[in-house]
């Protein structure tokens, strides 16, 4: 058990009491005193709500599952019937008259730019530091490092012949995105600034030489010495020229390097990439979003045989503009912060009853607590300019809960001595609750909203667990083939746009879950700005600059204006379309692939995050290609399973004979790492139970979330070590 101290009628673990006091408050503005009271005010006033909101889930899943159950498992049922019965529940609620969000000024990342988004543990502070870092990246070091050209860099020194073909790729980007007049950036042979205008000069017929300049002069943006600044879409690329650098040596122009914006925003995570089960882990991860507010975390590592310190960016220098101003470019993402959801509590803090707060209530009261310091600096750069604090609040189930978060962080503010609405709120439209009445979430949160976000690992899951009584699901991988997932991820944008949040929000898509191909990701993620979309997740800096490429292409805001001029084309009536396999025969083969895959990939991450802590990483999957994971990874993988054994498509006999398979498995991968306990041949290790229970218990499981298993088999491995 936990050293407490008394506070305000709360039991505060004694390290969160010390890291409050003795580096949160100082140099914030708040008081000791007021910040106690207003977190037990919140903790005892908001708390009971809480609990309500968590009895309407399951009041709702209860009524949901009797309704599928009456009708007949795996039965066809009349989608007019379905939604009339959804209604009269509450499951729906009736929309108000149209209207537009009134979010005061955001910053220019959600207001006016389109691009990358990173989101990161921020319990890792070198990942942390990486993705705050991340507003700028080389394309050549992207493409030379990664299979984006379409193969892998081979081992060994410098390969000239693959150097040549990245230079080339980047030329025929500039032709597409920043064309010359009348001439190839392939043919450039020099680059300056004259009279407030680019003059490029390129080789002409014979030997001659001939000077051209921008095809839109207006793509200049600024230059300083050896430093050339273009303007695409609202980002920036940067040409550097340095005849003496290696490379820039053997270029006819001089470029050494062209660096893109890349990452404008980046999402620092207190949910579900972080393994935070107790009061030390919340102060570990409190503790490096207060060094980034602040701007001082750092972090030592070892890399390449030396000791590495990696700290955030220094401001950029100024460049001169057309016309004699200064453009002085950022040089860090701006940063959020996302609390966790609704559902958890944690015993960092006990209520006058000896009852564990919600962790979601705590979260906003320290992670705003900490932004204090950033809204409250008098000197050095902000995180924000306008004085916002930017939270990303996951999981919610419908209006009602978004109006609870809001509320929460009206008192928050209050309590903190805070302007009303410095607390802007994203919104991650995840659960099958909240993407039905996605326009009535965003009326609750209509003037602090300032993102809406898919995401179809947790939304999957959830329309899993919403209608498991109502037949066996189609296997993960055709999950995106359903008319539920269109119309999802249409209507997140329509309806975005509809309520006005062009020009004030973010309207994001979800993660590219392989980092190592990166080839792919510039095939595919484009159509993600493409459907309108002015953010989207990427999983590295490397990622984000290259995803950057996609926003030179594509116009963001003319295809939101374009989508806009439609209005709403994807129906409820396919979002409410249950993924069921129906009368399709799976054949043995294909239901052995499914159950052998899902299983694999809950052990491949349940067992570092049991064992080792570690919320989200690069795990390899059944092929030992190495994917992203992180709890809503989990989560969809133990619903279906879960599905398929309530259903009888396979049975607990064959599912356990998998994943005691699969757990040979993921040793084999993991044997090089001198942290890593096997499973096998005892199968008898707290996280092996663990991802049994996400499985066999996957249908009890509150939403189908994985928090409360992993978090008690954590707490037990712990108390264990």
């Amino acid at each position: 058990m936990p050293d407490r101290v008394e506070r305000a009628g709360l039991q505060v673990a004694r390290v969160m009491a010390e890291f409050v006091e003795q580096q949160a408050i100082p140099g914030s503005g708040v008081e000791a005193e007021a910040f106690w009271t207003g977190l037990s005010a919140l903790v005892h006033e908001m708390g009971p709500r809480n609990r309500e909101l968590l009895a309407v889930r399951e009041r709702l899943q209860s009524q949901i599952d009797d309704w599928h159950i009456a009708q007949g498992r795996g039965a066809e049922h009349d989608p007019e019937d379905y939604e009339v019965f959804l209604r009269e529940i509450g499951y729906l609620v009736p929309e108000g008259p149209d209207f537009r969000i009134e979010t005061p000024p955001t910053d220019p990342e959600f207001a006016e730019l389109a691009g990358p988004q990173l989101v990161v543990p921020v319990t890792n502070a070198r990942f942390a530091l990486n993705a705050a870092n991340a507003r700028w990246g080389s394309l050549y070091d992207a493409l030379y490092g990664t299979d984006a050209l379409g193969d892998p860099p081979p081992p060994g020194p410098f390969d000239p012949e693959r150097g040549r073909r990245v230079v080339g790729w980047v030329r025929d980007h500039l032709d597409r995105v920043a064309p010359l007049a009348g001439a190839s950036w392939r043919d450039l042979r020099g680059l300056r600034v004259e009279d407030d205008r680019l003059v490029a000069e390129v080789a002409g017929d014979g030997a001659g030489m001939r000077r051209t300049g921008l095809a839109d002069p207006g793509r200049l943006a600024g230059w300083r010495e050896g430093r050339v600044l273009l303007r695409v879409h609202g980002l920036l690329l940067e040409i550097v020229l340095d005849p003496q650098a290696p490379i820039g040596r053997d270029d006819p122009a001089g470029i050494a390097d062209v660096r893109a914006e890349a990452a404008l925003t980046a999402i620092m995570d207190c949910e579900d990439s972080v393994a935070c089960v107790d009061a030390e882990d919340k102060v570990l991860a409190w503790g490096n979003w207060l060094g980034l507010m602040r701007g001082d975390l750092e972090d030592t590592f070892e890399k390449g045989g030396r000791s590495v310190t990696r700290r955030m960016n220094p401001d950029s220098e100024p460049y001169r503009t057309p016309g004699g101003g200064t453009l002085v470019p950022r040089s860090r993402a701006l940063m959020l912060v996302r609390n966790v959801g609704h559902l958890m509590t944690s015993p960092a803090v006990l209520d006058r009853d000896g009852q564990e707060a919600f962790e979601g209530l705590l979260d906003a009261m320290v992670t705003v607590l900490c932004a204090c310091h950033d809204l409250r600096r008098e000197g050095g750069a902000r995180n924000t300019a306008t004085g916002s604090v930017y939270v990303v609040k996951p999981k919610m189930h419908g209006p009602e809960e978004v109006a609870f978060a809001c509320e929460t962080f009206d008192r928050v503010e209050a309590a903190l001595g805070l302007p009303r609405l410095t607390v802007k709120l994203g919104i991650m439209d995840e659960e099958r609750r909240t993407s039905a009445n996605l326009r009535e979430c965003i009326r609750a949160a209509r003037e602090r909203v300032c993102f809406i976000n898919t995401g179809f690992l947790d939304r999957t899951g959830d329309e899993i667990h919403t209608s498991m009584e109502a037949g066996p699901m189609v296997p993960k991988g055709d999950m995106k083939r359903e008319p539920w997932i269109r119309a999802y991820e249409a209507r997140n944008v329509e309806i975005g746009l509809a309520c006005g949040l062009r020009g004030r929000a973010q309207i994001g898509k979800g993660m590219w879950a392989a980092p190592d191909l990166m080839g792919a990701m510039l095939r595919e993620k484009i159509a993600h700005p493409e459907a309108g979309a002015s953010t989207a997740w990427v999983p590295s800096p490397t990622a984000a600059v290259l995803h950057a490429t996609h926003y030179h292409l594509v116009d963001v805001a003319a295809r939101q204006e374009a989508i806009a001029a439609n209005g709403t084309q994807a129906s409820l009536r396919d979002l409410l379309t249950i993924p069921l396999l129906g009368g399709r025969n799976l054949s043995d083969e294909e239901v052995a692939r499914e159950v052998d895959n899902n299983c694999q990939g809950i052990l491949g991450y349940v067992v570092r995050w049991i064992d080792q802590g570690i919320g989200c990483s690069k795990v390899p999957d059944i092929h030992d290609v190495g994917l992203m994971e992180d709890r809503a990874t989990c989560r969809i993988s133990s619903q279906a399973l879960a599905n398929w054994l309530h259903h009888g498509v396979v049975d607990e006999e064959r599912v356990m004979a998998a994943l005691r398979r699969m757990a040979e498995v993921v040793d084999r991968q993991n044997a090089g790492d001198p942290l890593y306990r096997p499973m096998a041949p005892g199968f008898d290790g707290i996280a092996f139970q663990a991802a049994c229970d996400l499985v066999f218990k996957g249908r009890l499981q509150p939403s189908g979330y994985t928090e409360p298993v992993l978090h008690r088999r954590r707490l037990e491995r712990k108390a264990a070590a």
